[in-house]
């Protein structure tokens, strides 16, 4: 369940958090015009001013560069760059886990980019099998919930996945894999295999788990507009009750705060990638 006493943000605090994040995860790349304001207020379903204000955060961060009125441009030369390899003594497997619309795919994909390593996105692989595998059976293609999707479609949606992340490690790369894992992250024994089985390929894991308030997820869905998050957008209140928002993992983590009054992911990134050199660098003096 979700916590009472989380704050609301203010809008344009929170259209300039998003806009901010898909800067640094390469969505939006450098040099690349914006929307005029009338278009990303229509697109945002908000006001003319609340998008001036959210301009104007990002413009006073060096993010964004109004050339005049109406037009504004990315000025994020970082993203424009290749990023160079971050190579350790072994294979990396960062599991990256969280609500729908918590941000970790973001969060991946920026860490992708200061690393340079592998990211595998479950919705990214299994996305267009998935939906067509539920009109297949019959099932709405925002099923998500149902025993249909839970027992028929699920289990090989992660069974590719893991697939996918074995023969990157095996091959020597580091990975980064973003997915819900709202069950395999409750469940210990899913944990400890999942360990046992980075150890036998020489792989250090590490865990994240990206969270945010429940405003940031709702504005994250709606952006998106995914025909996955359409039951639950619909059905909001019933959707939230079934969030915790104050869940972590039970076992050593690294816990990633999107919400607008947070670090930026690129700060918190930038953090996490440092202790895993600090580790590996401890490991390797062992």
């Amino acid at each position: 369940m979700t916590s009472p006493t989380a704050p609301r943000q203010a809008m344009h605090r929170q259209i300039a958090q998003a806009l901010r994040n898909d800067i640094e995860a390469g969505i939006l790349r450098d040099g690349e015009r914006l929307p005029s304001t009338r278009e990303l207020a229509s697109q945002w379903n908000v006001s003319v001013f609340t998008i001036t204000q959210a301009m104007d955060l990002l413009t006073a961060e060096g993010l964004v560069h109004s050339k005049d009125r109406s037009a504004r441009v990315i000025t994020a030369p970082y993203t424009a760059a290749a990023p160079k390899g971050l190579q350790l003594p072994t294979p990396q497997f960062v599991l990256v886990g969280g609500y729908a619309g918590s941000g970790k795919t973001e969060f991946g994909r920026v860490l992708a980019r200061q690393t340079g390593w592998t990211i595998l996105d479950k919705d990214t692989i299994t996305r267009p099998l998935v939906q067509r595998w539920l009109e297949d059976l019959g099932a709405s293609l925002d099923d998500r919930e149902s025993p249909t999707y839970m027992n028929k479609i699920r289990p090989y949606e992660y069974e590719a996945l893991n697939a996918a992340i074995e023969e990157n490690i095996e091959c020597g790369n580091s990975i980064i894999s973003t997915a819900p894992y709202l069950h395999e992250l409750t469940d210990l024994a899913w944990i400890d295999r999942t360990q046992a089985r980075a150890n036998d390929l020489n792989a250090d894991l590490s865990i994240v788990w990206v969270t945010c308030g429940a405003d940031t997820m709702n504005l994250y869905l709606r952006r998106r507009a995914a025909a996955r998050d359409r039951w639950k957008l619909a059905n909001w209140p019933t959707y939230l009750a079934s969030v915790d928002t104050t869940f972590v993992p039970p076992v050593p983590h690294t816990l990633i705060q999107n919400d607008p009054d947070s670090q930026p992911l690129q700060v918190q990134a930038r953090n996490f990638v440092k202790s895993i050199r600090a580790q590996a660098g401890q490991q390797q003096g062992t």
